[in-house]
């Protein structure tokens, strides 16, 4: 058997014109970083779940990507972070909305999956399990860039105009891992810190499972990152697995179309990246571009930002 693992660290990207080759090194970095320690598990034999884990840990103590230390903040200028994470070989998840304070909020997500009998959980309950299960924490100053604050910044000052901000990159902020390990099961992992100046309380689709994230050895893993509303109401993930399942698609098939007919006509721009139990890799998305990356036992480990 072979193993694969992909990742992704949001669609809407910087714009080209603002890309710097000092940052984009960054980016190619930080992605490489977590193919890195999600393939040491593989490589060894491990789980499909616990290389997503590691992977999206990476992610997540990555400031430039929209996660844990690099969460963007609410219009009331705080961060919320949701993460969900699922198991392709039995269909277990875990899932945390509205978080604060757990380094990496996808370990709590994780945490919520093996010691409750619940799929997701919110607020002062998932703290305490997250606490329990002994998971480190940091406080306000670890979560802190400077660049999502003055993103919040200049997002208020165009709505106080009446204006609003479209710059793709606002509202596509989300990291996430899909893998394939050599027993053949797949997983799924998705971590974010939501829309910058999102309304306080607001959940995306990434810990919705079936929408941003999902996992089923019978068709592929998936995680998304995009217009979280819109891959929530169409159910964008788990219409993946559905046509594999019942149209015979393959995994890139099953993934464009949903990318292509399904979201991008709604309002619906980002893209997902997706693997299904024979290691084959997906990565469509709709927008001018997705930090995404991949790796496998025989496929070499590369990542991509544009097309």
């Amino acid at each position: 058997m072979t193993y694969a693992l992909a990742v992704h660290g949001g669609a809407g990207t910087i714009l080209k014109s603002r890309m710097t080759p000092e940052l984009e090194t960054a980016y190619h970095a930080g992605l490489a970083r977590a193919l890195e320690a999600g393939e040491a598990v593989l490589k060894q034999g491990g789980a499909a779940l616990d290389a997503v884990t590691e992977a999206v840990c990476a992610l997540e103590d990555e400031p430039l990507f929209n996660a844990a230390r690099g969460a963007v903040f609410t219009a009331e200028g705080k961060q919320e972070m949701d993460a969900a994470i699922m198991d392709g070989a039995n269909r277990r998840a875990g899932a945390v909305a509205g978080l604060f304070g757990p380094r990496n909020p996808i370990r709590a997500a994780r945490a919520i999956m093996e010691r409750t009998e619940h799929v997701m959980l919110i607020g002062d309950n998932a703290l305490r399990i997250a606490r329990d299960a002994g998971l480190p924490f940091e406080e306000a100053p670890y979560f802190f860039t400077q660049a999502r604050w003055d993103a919040l910044q200049e997002t208020l000052q165009m709505r106080a105009k009446g204006a609003e901000n479209d710059d793709p990159a606002r509202r596509h902020g989300t990291v996430g891992a899909v893998a394939c390990d050599t027993h053949g099961h797949v997983a799924a992992a998705t971590s974010t810190g939501g829309m910058t100046a999102k309304a306080p309380g607001r959940v995306g689709d990434t810990p919705c499972i079936g929408a941003g994230s999902f996992a089923d050895d019978a068709s592929c893993a998936v995680s998304g990152t995009g217009h979280g509303e819109i891959f929530t109401r169409w159910t964008a993930a788990a219409e993946i697995s559905a046509r594999m399942r019942h149209l015979g698609e393959t995994v890139e098939q099953a993934a464009d179309f949903v990318v292509m007919n399904d979201l991008a006509p709604n309002d619906g721009s980002g893209g997902v990246i997706a693997v299904d139990a024979a290691g084959r890799i997906a990565m469509p998305f709709n927008c001018e571009g997705m930090y995404r990356g991949s790796v496998g036992s025989d496929l070499p480990l590369s990542t991509l930002i544009y097309r």
